[in-house]
C-alpha cells in the first residue's frame, strides 16, 4: 500500500493535470489548522529521513513533465518540483511553536512558489497558492513585529549574516513584489479589460506589499512598485471593492507620509466612499488619516461626520485642535496635543499635525493681532495699505510664549507700553483689568523645541517674527508685503474685498492652499509642454499610481 507521501504526490499530480489552481491551493496547505493527514506526512518526512537530492528525485519521479499536453489540462514543470521539494521541507522541518523558524520556512516556501509562479505556461496554476503562502507570511510578519523578544533574536541572528541589514518586514515585501510584478507583466489580459489569468492578484498582492512597508515604516520603498503601476497597472475599477478600498487607503497613506496632504485627501475620500457603511472598522481606519489630511488642508470636519457610529471619540480629539487653529490660540493648540499624543503618535499622524499646523495657528494668530490693534473707526485714508505692525505681534506673542512657559496672572502695576490698545486688549484677556504675568514657583518651565512660539525657550524678536510672517505670505497664507525697513505687513486688495482688511490680507486658507497646488500643477506642465521636462503632469486632480482609465 502506497505510504502517505506517495498518495499525496498522486493527488498533486492530478490535481495540476487537471489545472485546477483552486483545488492545487487546497492541497498544498501549510497552517497549524491543516488536516491531521498533514500532520501524518511529516512524520514520515521526517522517519524516512530523506535528503533533500533524494526527496528531489522521489519528486521528480512522481511529477513527471508531460510532453503531449490537452487543451485546458496541465502538466508538472521544474519550478514546479523545485517548490514542491521546499513544500515538504517546510512539513518535515516546520515547527508551529518556533514563530522564528516557521517565518523562515514559510519565507522560503514563498520564494520558490513566485519563482514556480513565474513559468509562462503554467505558473498561473500557483497563484491561488501564492495568495495563501504570502498571506500566511504576512500574519507571521505582523505577530512577531508585536513581540520584541523574538524581534530581538532575529536582529541578533541577522546581524551575524554579513550585509544583512533588511527587516522581517521588508524581506518579505521584497518576495511578495516579485509575485507583484509577475502578475503585473503577464499579458493574459490589457490594462482596460476585465483582468486574468495573473493579472487578476495585481492589487492583492500591491496591498500585501504596502501592509508590509506600513508596519516597518518604509513606506518609501513603494515608490518604484507606484511607478511601475502608473506605467502598466491595470485600471482599479476593474477589481473588487475590499481591493479598491484597501489600496486606496494605503495610496493615501503613502501621500500623506509624503506630505502630499490633497492626493491623500483624494485617495481616503474614494475610499471612505466606496467603503460600505456596515464596515464601520473600515471606514474608521480611513476617517482616522482622512480627517487629518483635511486639517493640513485647513478643512475641518463637520459635525454630522463626527456624528457618524464609525467617528466615535472623534469630536474630542480633533474638535480642540480645529478650535485652536481657527482662532490662533497656541496654548490650546499645545493642550490638545499633549492631551492627545498617545492616539496620535500611535497612529503616525502626530508629528506632520505638530509641525505642519503651526503656520494655519500663526495665520490666525497674526490676524487677532490685527483684530485688536488695527483702528477700523477711521478707516484706511487715501490709498494707505492696512498695515500690521510687527512690534505689536512681538508683544502679543511674547505675552503667550510666558504663557507657555508657565508664567501665572498676578496684580501688579504694568508699566506703559507703546500701544495701549493693544495692551489693554492683552489685559482684558485676564479676569482682573490690574493682571500682569509672573514666573511661576521654581522659574520658568523649560520648554522642548517644538512646544515653544519659535524654539523652546528663544525669546520673542523682530527677526523671528519677520521669519514666521514670511513663509505664511510666501504660502499664501497672507496677501500683502513686509517691508523690512519699517517693520510692518502691508494688506493688499482691500478694495477688492469691499474695503475689508481682514478678509484681504488674511484670505480663506483652503482656498490660499488650493491656489499654491494648482499654480505647481501649471508650473510642472507648462515645463513639460516646452520640453523642460519629460514627465507628464497629468491632470490636477491625478494621483501618481492610481490608475482610472485610458
Amino acid at each position: 500500500m502506497p505510504g502517505t507521501l506517495d498518495q499525496f504526490l498522486g493527488g498533486v499530480r492530478n490535481v495540476v493535470r487537471s489545472a485546477n489552481g483552486v483545488e492545487l491551493r487546497n492541497w498544498l496547505r501549510i497552517g497549524a489548522d491543516s488536516p491531521g493527514i498533514y500532520f501524518e506526512l511529516a512524520q514520515e518526512l521526517k522517519a524516512a529521513q530523506h535528503n533533500d537530492a533524494a526527496l528531489q528525485n522521489k519528486i521528480d519521479l512522481a511529477l513527471p513533465e508531460e510532453d503531449d499536453v490537452r487543451e485546458g489540462q496541465g502538466s508538472p514543470w521544474p519550478g514546479l518540483n523545485s517548490f514542491m521539494k521546499e513544500y515538504l521541507i517546510f512539513w518535515r522541518e516546520a515547527n508551529f511553536n518556533d514563530l522564528i523558524l516557521l517565518h523562515a520556512k514559510t519565507s522560503d516556501l514563498l520564494v520558490s512558489c513566485a519563482n514556480a509562479l513565474a513559468n509562462p505556461t503554467y505558473g498561473a496554476m500557483l497563484l491561488q497558492t501564492s495568495i495563501a503562502i504570502s498571506e500566511t507570511l504576512a500574519k507571521l510578519v505582523m505577530v512577531l513585529n508585536r513581540r520584541p523578544e523574538l524581534m530581538s533574536r532575529i536582529r541578533t541572528e541577522s546581524a551575524e549574516d554579513e550585509g544583512e541589514t533588511k527587516s522581517i518586514a521588508e524581506v518579505a515585501a521584497d518576495i511578495i513584489q516579485k509575485i507583484f510584478t509577475s502578475c503585473l507583466t503577464d499579458r493574459s489580459s490589457t490594462r482596460w479589460t476585465e483582468p486574468k489569468g495573473k493579472k487578476v492578484a495585481v492589487y492583492t498582492f500591491a496591498n500585501l506589499t504596502l501592509k508590509l512597508l506600513f508596519a516597518c515604516d518604509k513606506s518609501r520603498l513603494a515608490v518604484q512598485m507606484f511607478t511601475n503601476l502608473s506605467a502598466f497597472g491595470p485600471a482599479l475599477s476593474l477589481y473588487p471593492a475590499s481591493q479598491r478600498v484597501t489600496f486606496l487607503y494605503y495610496l493615501g497613506r503613502f501621500n500623506f507620509d509624503h506630505k502630499h496632504y490633497y492626493r491623500a485627501h483624494l485617495c481616503f475620500e474614494e475610499a471612505y466612499r466606496q467603503c460600505p457603511r456596515q464596515f464601520l472598522i473600515h471606514r474608521r481606519r480611513v476617517l482616522e488619516y482622512w480627517i487629518p489630511s483635511n486639517l493640513l488642508l485647513a478643512r475641518f470636519p463637520s459635525q454630522a461626520l463626527l456624528q457618524r457610529p464609525e467617528a466615535t471619540g472623534f469630536a474630542d480629539i480633533f474638535l480642540p485642535l480645529c478650535a485652536a487653529v481657527r482662532t490662533g490660540n497656541f496654548v490650546a493648540f499645545h493642550a490638545a496635543m499633549k492631551d492627545q499624543r498617545q492616539w496620535l503618535w500611535q497612529k503616525k499622524v502626530y508629528l506632520p499635525l505638530l509641525y505642519s499646523l503651526r503656520p494655519l495657528v500663526w495665520r490666525s494668530f497674526t490676524r487677532k493681532t490685527f483684530i485688536l490693534t488695527h483702528n477700523f473707526a477711521n478707516g484706511d485714508a487715501g490709498n494707505k495699505s492696512p498695515l500690521l505692525d510687527l512690534k505689536d505681534v512681538v508683544t502679543t506673542a511674547a505675552y503667550v510664549q510666558k504663557l507657555l512657559e508657565g508664567y501665572v496672572r498676578t496684580k501688579a502695576t504694568r508699566p506703559q507700553q507703546p500701544n495701549a490698545l493693544l495692551m489693554q486688549a492683552v489685559t482684558n484677556s485676564a479676569s482682573d483689568s490690574a493682571s500682569a504675568l509672573v514666573p511661576p514657583p521654581g522659574g520658568r518651565k523649560k520648554l522642548m523645541p517644538s512646544e515653544g512660539l519659535i524654539f523652546g525657550n528663544m525669546k520673542i524678536d523682530l527677526k523671528a517674527i519677520e521669519g514666521v510672517v514670511a513663509p505664511l505670505v510666501y504660502a499664501g497664507l497672507l496677501n500683502g508685503f513686509i517691508s523690512h525697513a519699517s517693520h510692518v505687513f502691508a494688506v493688499e486688495g482691500t478694495k477688492r474685498k469691499g474695503g475689508n482688511p481682514v478678509a484681504a490680507g488674511w484670505p480663506n486658507p483652503y482656498e490660499s492652499i488650493m491656489e499654491r497646488f494648482k499654480e505647481s500643477w501649471e508650473e510642472a506642465k507648462a515645463q513639460y509642454e516646452s520640453g523642460e521636462s519629460s514627465e507628464a503632469p497629468g491632470e490636477l486632480d491625478d494621483v501618481p499610481a492610481w490608475v482610472r482609465g485610458p
